[in-house]
């Protein structure tokens, strides 16, 4: 058998396992999942635009945009190719940027309100914007025939992977972004309509300090209850390096600004600038840990009363800058809580002792405040023409005093979210909770519901392979549209039937659902729940002796120096702690227990949380986890526990794969060398340096790069700036079997992502689609690894038929290939150690408490 017969029989099976696979995970769902085939070679989607009357999304991506019917999802995308002429691209390249950069990655779209559609992209650095007309699905045209194109500088980030949003207001484009090609300069501006109207802020670190913007929303006054008169207004959050504290580092701050729709600018001071732009602190801490979250990653906007703006609320989704391990919470802030900050005292910085106060007096009008009937009465029917002292002093004190404080509704440790959804149960009065669609960063969705003060976690569903980032949720008609940046899923995201078994539907009682023993099925009710612990009395009713705050007991089987991770699933803000045996090789890492397996170490161990009870706010324990560690039988052979019995399976199929191919390649080698000795043919003295031996063996003299198509499609670090300074950005492999990998087809495996998570119109996550043409290859030093003989390092040369051993050049040779052949097994000692398998656990660092 040769060589190429083995690799053309073990390649489609390869294949059949991994799609087998993939195919095994999204299957069962009951949904609809698009994979990278399904459009035509597009990916890097990063902006999504929702038709909610036809259902149709409109999907931003390099160098084209795609429309999907949402409701026929079996139905091929239209597809619009937009891309960046070549002169232009190596344009691009000379002035210092990377190919894959040159691209024109759309990063806007918005509906014009006249059967257009508004579209900006950062075309090679050189932001563009374009109308797509819905009737005929087509980018107006120039008179010379090309796309019909107007300047997107201020409208659409040079770069892509800058943070970035924009609303659509009135048909007037609002943005945030940086406005030069070194994303050093940041502006929040009117970006369109009337050229005397296009305005900005002010470039001060006072308005904008070092900010990466997050989110933005149109909040327009009802027309029919708005007595005072008050103007429209346009909301950003973003986070920005504060100027407030004087620590010696930065410190990020999570904001919210707003400026007025109405506002025009000054006369003579803040001419083409806002004179409305004001900014406060938000604030997702919780007290009694004083655990504060100061990185904003994204902002959901809802109403918790349909048609009421004032009732608008405003769901954060959060980071800390102080926790080395990964981390998420979501806050929630009320318009109502927004406004009366912003009417509060203002901060300022008195430049003669360096601390902050609140300035005095504040000058009338109120600096600020968006244009209301009051004012018009008193002669200030535009912002043309507020006094100059009302305009210096909102210059110099755009920061407000107070800040904008909640507590988290969710803390979950280890994991990092990147989008966040809400959907609300009950309505007005009878409003019960909240269900949280939240997005990871391993492709996958949680739900959580929220009622009170008290967080359940519902499930838990994988939706893209781990390397793809969820950047995109939108909710629709009862799904969720969930978009990464090669793959769409549409899933059901309302009603009780969501919550397939008894437990999970137990735990959503307080949303209003209820277990059908009849049916088998999870049902919505409007009975309310008894006295007592909600999820727990729903919990009886399944027969099972488990509820939210009553655990079973899981057995774990262990031996001894074991070093293992005990999980505790902390949703609510309030601290954790375990009860186990006295003994000091235990750690807690947040709300996990790290345990060293010895004699002392045995017996139950217990996790308790504090949580919120019904009806009241002081936090009372409730009990998350419980384990019992037992010394396995050393009579067993090693048993293996349930919960890692497969993955031994899969190391012990992987050794066998590779066993059988080193077992091939010796007899081939060794076959070979046989042939050759009976012919009486020897190597030169020079053969270790000839083509052939390049070949076979890793020279020491000569570097030789790795295979561009190895087992595992090499990865490109991309070289990310942000806000001007370049920084080292993690670059991740995907690996997927789409494609035929043949010459004319496309093939996926080489395609890298750049993940930035960003909200709003900002999800820059992109990444280089590599076609691929050839075939798996092994490296030399695998196939050098036959040759050394398991107990010397060294290979028994085949005797001639005299029966003595051949010396001379031989010998030579022999040592030559000893030194290639230790040269190539120690490169193959370092492939092997980048796969996860076969890294042993890195030590956990401690924590270092830091507070602002």
């Amino acid at each position: 058998m040769t060589l190429r017969g083995v690799m053309l029989i073990l390649l489609p099976v390869c294949c059949l396992l991994s799609g087998g696979s993939r195919a095994a995970t999204l299957g069962g769902l009951g949904d609809t999942i698009l994979g990278p085939k399904t459009f035509l070679g597009v990916s890097n989607f990063s902006t999504f635009l929702l038709d909610r009357s036809t259902g149709m999304l409109f999907l931003g991506a390099r160098d084209a945009i795609l429309a999907v019917d949402t409701n026929k999802l079996n139905e091929r995308p239209r597809k619009i190719v937009w891309d960046v002429p070549e002169e232009k691209r190596r344009s691009c390249v000379a002035k210092g940027k990377t190919e894959v950069d040159c691209n024109n990655y759309i990063r806007l779209l918005e509906f014009l309100g006249d059967g257009r559609i508004y579209v900006c992209g950062t075309y090679a650095f050189d932001p563009q914007c374009a109308f797509l007309e819905l009737s005929s699905f087509t980018l107006e045209k120039a008179e010379d025939g090309g796309v019909k194109m107007e300047t997107g500088k201020g409208k659409c980030p040079f770069e892509p992977s800058q943070h970035y949003t924009a609303v659509m207001a009135g048909g007037t484009l609002y943005t945030a972004a940086t406005s030069n090609f070194l994303g050093t300069l940041f502006d929040i501006s009117r970006a369109t309509g009337p050229e005397q109207g296009r305005i900005r802020t002010e470039r001060s670190i006072n308005w904008l300090s070092d900010p990466e913007f997050v989110s933005s929303a149109f909040i327009e006054e009802a027309p029919d209850n708005n007595p005072t008169g008050d103007d429209d207004k346009i909301y950003f959050f973003f986070t920005e390096v504060a100027k407030e504290y004087d620590l010696y580092t930065k410190v990020k701050v999570p904001r919210v600004a707003r400026v007025c729709k109405s506002d025009v600018g000054g006369m003579k001071t803040l001419q083409r600038r806002w004179t409305t732009f004001l900014k406060a602190q938000l604030v997702c801490e919780d007290k009694p840990s004083g655990q504060r979250y100061n990185i904003l990653t994204d902002v959901f906007t809802t109403q918790h009363t349909p048609g009421d703006p004032s009732s608008t609320h405003f769901y954060g989704l959060f980071t800390s800058q102080w926790e080395r391990e990964e981390m998420s919470a979501v806050c929630v802030f009320s318009l109502s809580d927004i406004s009366k900050v912003l009417d509060g005292p203002f901060k300022e910085l008195k430049k003669t002792c360096e601390t902050w106060i609140n300035p005095e007096p504040v000058p009338t009008p109120r600096p600020g405040q968006c244009l209301n009937n009051a004012l018009k009465a008193d002669g200030f029917e535009s912002s043309l023409k507020l006094p100059d002292k009302v305009l210096t002093f909102v210059r110099d004190h755009p920061l407000m005093e107070n800040s904008v404080t909640a507590a988290p509704l969710l803390v979950r440790k280890g994991v990092r979210y990147t989008k966040l959804a809400v959907t609300l149960t009950g309505s007005g009065d009878e409003r019960r909770g909240a269900v949280l669609h939240l997005g990871t960063d391993r492709g996958e969705l949680h739900w959580v519901a929220v009622v009170g003060q008290n967080a359940t976690l519902l499930q838990e569903i994988p939706l893209f392979t781990s390397q793809e980032p969820i950047n995109n949720i939108l909710l629709h008609q009862g799904r969720a549209l969930v978009g990464s940046p090669l793959s769409l899923a549409r899933v059901q995201a309302e009603g009780c039937a969501l919550y397939m078994g008894c437990e999970v539907c137990a735990r959503a009682r307080g949303l209003g659902c209820e277990w059908s023993t009849e049916e088998k099925a999870c049902r919505s009710t409007t009975a309310e729940p008894g006295p007592g612990d909600v999820v727990d009395d729903a919990l009886r009713k399944c027969h099972t002796e488990e509820g939210r705050c009553t655990p079973s007991i899981r057995e774990l089987r262990v031996s001894l120096g074991l070093r293992l991770l005990l999980p505790c699933v902390q949703l609510s803000p309030r601290p954790c702690g375990w009860d186990h045996p006295p003994d000091r090789h235990t750690r807690q890492h947040h709300s996990d227990l790290e345990v060293t397996v010895t004699m002392d170490s045995l017996g139950k161990y217990i996790c308790t949380c504090q949580e919120a009870g019904p009806g009241i706010r002081d936090p009372t324990p409730c009990r998350r986890a419980a384990y019992q560690l037992t010394l396995e039988d050393p009579s067993a052979g090693g048993t293996i526990a349930s919960a890692g019995g497969r993955h031994v399976l899969a190391i012990y199929i992987l050794f066998f794969f590779c066993g059988f191919l080193l077992g091939v390649f010796l007899l081939y080698f060794v076959t070979r060398r046989r042939s050759m000795s009976r012919q009486g043919r020897h190597l030169p003295d020079n053969s270790l340096s000839s083509e052939k031996g390049r070949d076979l063996l890793g020279s020491s003299a000569t570097p030789q790069s790795p295979s561009s198509a190895s087992l595992m499609s090499e990865g490109f670090r991309l070289t990310e700036k942000r806000n001007g300074t370049t920084t080292s950005t993690t670059t991740t492999t995907l690996l997927s079997n789409q494609g035929n990998g043949g010459p004319h087809g496309n093939s996926y495996s080489g395609t890298l992502i750049n993940s930035n998570p960003s909200n709003g119109h900002g999800n820059s996550l992109y990444g280089n689609l590599n076609t691929s043409s050839s075939g798996l290859k092994f490296t030399s030093e695998i196939l050098a690894a036959d040759l050394l003989d398991g107990r010397t390092g060294e290979r028994e040369r085949v005797r001639p038929e005299g029966g003595e051993r051949e010396s001379g050049e031989g010998d030579e040779v022999d040592e030559g290939l000893r030194d290639g052949l230790g040269e190539g097994m120690k490169k193959l000692e370092e492939e092997l150690s980048s796969f996860p398998m076969f890294k042993s656990p890195a030590p956990l660092a401690k924590c270092e408490e830091s507070s602002i």
